[in-house]
């Protein structure tokens, strides 16, 4: 950075004594909170987050050096609210990942389902060929709430998943969105958001893997039996 670029000493002791107001409105905010989740107190860490990186940002570029600070980002951290009070309509958004584990599994699930198609219960071989064609035809087939709850069924293992709920004033003309569907979403009109992920399981006991086991046991009587409802 050039020294015509440079912030001011008076700016950086401006950004300091910012940080010091926020830490005073986040403690006071931690102090009067109404419960776990209370938005003040959601609002004045954000403050304060705010503060503390521009007070960082100045003071390295004015003398070259750090605080010892770092504000953890949530991996579902999202910035205040700021959509309409009163929304007219909402967008849903779901994302899941899975693995194809069991690709045969897969393949034999979309050739029952191919085979029911025929009146006369024939299979046609060549419609769920490979992995692609097969899941084309069971997510064809199946609601995703459904390949969800039955993901073993199918071959599939689970992933992380996230859904996010959005706010808007009035709904999208008719085919608006539909070439890119999860572009240009304004943070600030996320109403919730709910994630699952591996990464919030790090703390499974010794008997949560004994829990495990038995319930591959079940998965497999499950097997024998397997009801593959294809009604939508």
């Amino acid at each position: 950075m050039s020294d015509a670029a440079q912030p001011t000493a008076a700016e950086v002791r401006a950004a300091a004594e910012a940080v010091k107001t926020a830490l005073d409105r986040h403690l006071a905010a931690v102090e009067r909170r109404s419960g776990e989740d209370d938005p003040a107190v959601s609002e004045a860490f954000n403050q304060l987050a705010a503060a503390a990186e521009a007070y960082d940002e100045l003071l390295y570029d004015r003398h070259d050096e750090v605080t010892p600070f770092e504000i953890p980002a949530a991996p579902d951290a999202l910035p205040p609210y700021g959509g309409p009070e009163e929304p007219n309509a909402i967008s849903v958004l779901i994302r899941r990942d899975y693995t194809v584990a069991e690709p045969q599994r897969l393949l034999a699930q979309a050739r029952r389902v191919e085979a029911a198609e025929y009146d006369d219960g024939a299979d046609d071989e060549d419609a769920a060929g490979t992995v692609p064609q097969a899941l084309g035809i069971l997510f064809g087939e199946f609601e995703p709430d459904e390949i969800a709850s039955r993901h073993k069924e199918f071959g599939l293992e689970e992933g992380d998943s996230t859904l996010w709920v959005t706010a808007a004033e009035e709904p999208p003309e008719a085919g608006e969105w539909l070439e890119a569907p999860f572009e240009h979403i304004d943070p600030q009109g996320v109403v919730c958001r709910f994630d699952v992920s591996a990464l919030f399981d790090d703390d499974v006991s010794d008997g949560a893997d004994g829990d495990e086991e038995d319930l591959e046991f079940v998965e497999d009587d499950e097997e024998e039996l397997e009801p593959l409802d294809a009604e939508k």
